[in-house]
């Protein structure tokens, strides 16, 4: 039974939205100039991709755009957030921006804009320009700087009309599981090089949005973090020190910096690596924040494991628990203890939940339709213990649901579907799905409460 929606706790102004990445669902790899980032190069090696499947085409979203906007406003939808392909900025990695790919963000926030939805631009969502990583990549301080000239660029030509913006999306996969792990482009599994990237990374973020707010002082700038609950396996003090070294790999090791605090010294020490920090580098990582985004899919449940790579903990799989087709734990109160742990150890005054979602196999009945109750049962659960964190103060303004679309999941392929909208891939058909319709249900009842409480006052 789902807990129901304390919709009066979230505020008459919430941003009710969708999300996706360009990677993702724009296609089009070879068009109007863009080069290719390191998504193509590792998505077309042999064996690194479920079914070999690439971003070449996706969702065709680059063509689709308007249906895609048409899409958001059947769902009633307030808010999109969405990110800009480096590649197709700046084609080079350094250098002057394309007005080709400019022009395509121009159109793309003037059609949200018409329908009546704020755009929400995230500048780096894992899509470098292969010729920064053939100079080096993150691990070089020099794509810090890159990024933040793209930052510019992108906000000179945007910035009068987008307010919100995210500097990076989850750069815990960018560094951890693109350089340590493997899993992820650029597919390296070097601890040393993960390490640096992660503090590039950092320093990037820091370098953006000032950038961004040069050329837009209007501009709400924040960062975008995948967090999760950590809880130790047992209480055997192995796996509770497991706990803290996870919890400090995936949460704090991204939190504290831009809060100012610096990195976390236990992690410092565990990882071994020397930081190349510079003068002034930790005040550029941790200056003020507009906003902060949490991305939240699981939980994680730890036992200490030593002869693993670092933080030398191992998610353990619990018995009798929910999972989705990803095979990950649901845990909804995951996503309000977070919120919470953001609102009162971090100060954090303006969250939004910037992704949050669920793959299931979808079929699609002989009626067009796509029933996915189990999907709809994870979002209303989700949005049940994000408004229960707002009753608790949490200061949350818009939940953001991954995905839009159905779309390219990554090293998963096509075969994981994500999204309120099913795609067919081989005739790039759109169908809302139920969960769409659930999603837009609630909207409309806050929607409808909202307008109420107002005429009331």
């Amino acid at each position: 039974m789902t807990k129901p929606i304390d919709l009066a706790a979230l505020p008459h102004d919430f941003a009710w939205g969708t999300a996706t990445s360009a990677y993702q669902i724009e296609g089009a790899v070879a068009e109007d100039g863009r080069s290719p980032s390191i998504w193509d190069t590792f998505s077309h090696t042999p064996g690194k991709i479920d079914n070999d499947d690439h971003g070449d085409t996706a969702c065709d979203h680059y063509h689709r755009w308007r249906e895609d906007i048409a899409l958001m406003k059947e769902l009633g939808t307030n808010a999109y957030r969405f990110s800009a392909a480096w590649p197709r900025v700046v084609p080079g990695g350094d250098g002057p921006a394309d007005d080709r790919g400019l022009d395509f963000y121009d159109r793309l926030v003037d059609g949200l804009l018409e329908a009546g939805i704020a755009p929400s631009l995230t500048v780096y969502h894992w899509d470098l320009p292969q010729v920064l990583q053939d100079r080096g990549g993150w691990p070089e301080r020099d794509t810090a700087h890159h990024l933040a000239a793209y930052a510019g660029a992108l906000a000179e030509r945007l910035g009068d009309r987008v307010t919100q913006w995210a500097t990076l999306n989850e750069p815990l996969c960018s560094a951890w599981i693109g350089h340590l792990e493997g899993r992820m482009a650029p597919g390296l599994t070097d601890l040393p090089t993960a390490v640096r990237a992660s503090y590039h990374l950092l320093l990037g973020h820091g370098l953006a949005a000032q950038a961004i707010r040069a050329a837009a002082p209007g501009a709400q700038v924040g960062i975008v973090n995948n967090l999760s609950t950590v809880a130790p396996a047992s209480d055997r003090p192995e796996d509770v020190a497991a706990a803290r070294r996870m919890d400090g790999h995936t949460n704090r090791w991204w939190l504290d910096p831009v809060h100012g605090r610096g990195f976390p010294e236990d992690m410092v020490e565990l990882y071994g690596v020397d930081l190349p920090v510079r003068d002034g580098d930790l005040e550029t990582i941790g200056g003020p924040l507009d906003w902060l985004g949490l991305n939240y899919y699981f939980p994680a449940v730890v036992a200490d494991d030593p002869a693993g790579p670092a933080p030398y903990a191992r998610q353990v799989r619990r018995l009798g628990v929910p999972r989705t087709g990803m095979d990950w734990e649901i845990e909804a109160e995951g996503i309000e203890t977070l919120l919470m742990r953001l609102t009162e150890e971090y100060g954090a005054r303006r969250l939004y939940v910037t992704e949050n979602g669920s793959a299931y196999p979808d079929v699609v009945g002989a009626d067009g339709t796509v029933d996915d109750p189990e999907r709809r049962d994870y979002l209303l659960g989700h949005l049940a213990a994000c408004a229960s964190a707002a009753r608790r103060g949490a200061p949350l303004k818009g939940y953001y649901a991954w995905s839009l679309l159905d779309n390219f999941e990554w090293a998963y392929g096509y075969d994981k579907r994500f999204g309120l909208v099913h795609v067919d891939y081989k005739t790039q058909a759109r169908t809302v799905k139920g969960s769409g319709r659930g999603y837009a249900e609630v909207i409309r009842e806050h929607r409808t409460a909202s307008e109420s409480a107002h005429h009331a006052a």
